[in-house]
Order: structure tokens, then sequence, then C-alpha cells
């Protein structure tokens, strides 16, 4: 009897809860919202096609214009360490292919995604389609949408050097923020508040995480 191959290729299903099995719950990622979104919603539908076939891999996916899209840890952690409520407004920084926007619109009342690459905008509108609480806006990933502001979380799924006042600006106080930080070569996952009295955020893991563009840390004067 001939086997064939193709039958015994796990399915997108299964491979995407192994993936919460094996790389989001042994990695702290204990939101069960955001277990639930991940292992709900179809994570290929949000990558460019000749990438569906590792959509669930353990790394990051390689992308339009440079760019990658984070591994599913990473963006698991980072919205577990966020603390989400149902009635937040949520800020993302770096929407991509959407996927993590479709995560956050299963959770929070709303959410404004920012995306700078054309290509990836496309993709992010296609697969989100018509999500009634998501904002897909096009633009510079550093200057955010201060339209929309004040916002309950920022959440920059990507890393960056430093988190620019333009974005903190368009936190409310006691808001929280969630992103990863490139510090002398190394990348972290990190937290923090916005209070009144200021901003900052404390790592809380050493992860690999991908490098967003536009967010060097500003050079002082040389004479």
């Amino acid at each position: 009897m001939n086997i064939s191959l193709d039958n015994q290729r796990p399915t997108t299903e299964a491979m995407r809860h192994a993936m919460v099995a094996s790389q989001l719950r042994t990695n702290a990622v204990s939101d069960q919202r955001v277990l639930v979104a991940m292992n709900t919603l179809p994570r290929e539908a949000f990558v460019p096609a000749d990438v569906r076939d590792i959509a669930y891999r353990d790394t990051a996916l390689p992308v339009a214009g440079g760019r990658a899209i984070n591994l599913p840890m990473v963006t698991g952690r980072l919205l577990t360490e966020a603390y989400l409520e149902r009635k937040d407004r949520v800020l993302l920084i770096g929407a991509a292919g959407g996927y993590t926007a479709a995560i956050l619109a299963q959770i929070a009342a709303e959410v404004v995604a920012v995306e700078e690459d054309a290509a990836l905008v496309a993709l992010a509108r296609g697969a989100l389609g018509a999500t009634p609480n998501v904002t897909l806006v096009d633009g510079p990933l550093a200057a955010g949408h201060p339209g929309g502001a004040p916002y309950d979380v920022l959440i920059v799924d990507g890393a960056i050097e430093h988190v620019p006042d333009a974005l903190v600006h368009q936190v409310r106080a006691g808001g929280r923020v969630v992103a990863g930080l490139v510090e002398r070569g190394v990348t972290r996952l990190a937290s923090g508040r916005k209070t009144d009295g200021g901003f900052g955020l404390s790592p809380f893991m050493d992860s690999d995480c991908v490098v967003l563009p536009g967010f060097a840390t500003p050079q002082g004067f040389r004479f």
C-alpha cells in the first residue's frame, strides 16, 4: 500500500497547537486569553505566501523590506506582560502583517496598529479584513498615531534602542508599555509604566527579538 507523503504532514491546526504547547506555555506565556487567541488564529494568513510553510516555527519570519516578524514566544510574552484589560485602547507599533493586532482585537477594546512598510500594510489590510476594533495606520513607526491618543497600553512588537518621546506622550499616565530593547547588540524584552513623574522600562527577559527600523538612540552634538 502506498502512503502519500502529503498525508503524513501535520495540518496547520496541529502545528498551531504544537506552537502553543511547546513555544508559549513553556516560556511563561501565561495569559489564557493570549493562548486562546494564538491557538485559534491562523498565523499563516498574516505572513507572505513564501513563508507560510514555516509560519509556526520557533524563529523570526523574513518578510518585506528586510523586516522580519517576531518569534511567537516573543509576541506572547510581550502581550502577557502588558496585563491587558478588556477596556484598553492599545497602540501597537510594528503591525507587520497584522497578526499581533488580530490577537489584541480578541482581548482589548480598541487597537491602533502602525506600520510603515507598504507591502506589509497591504498584507495586514488583507489579513485583518473588516476587524471592527482595529485601525491600521500607514505611517512612520516612531511617530505612532497621536490623533488617537491617549492610549492605555503601548506595545512595540520588536526591539528598539529607545522609546521616542513622541510615543511616550501618547500613553496616558498610569499606562503600560512593553517593548523589545537593543542594548549593546543584545536584545531584551522589557516592561514599564508611564507615571506623572516619568517613564521607564525594566528588562524581564533576554531574548531574540526582531529589530525595528527608525529607533536609533539620538546622538548628542559633537563640536
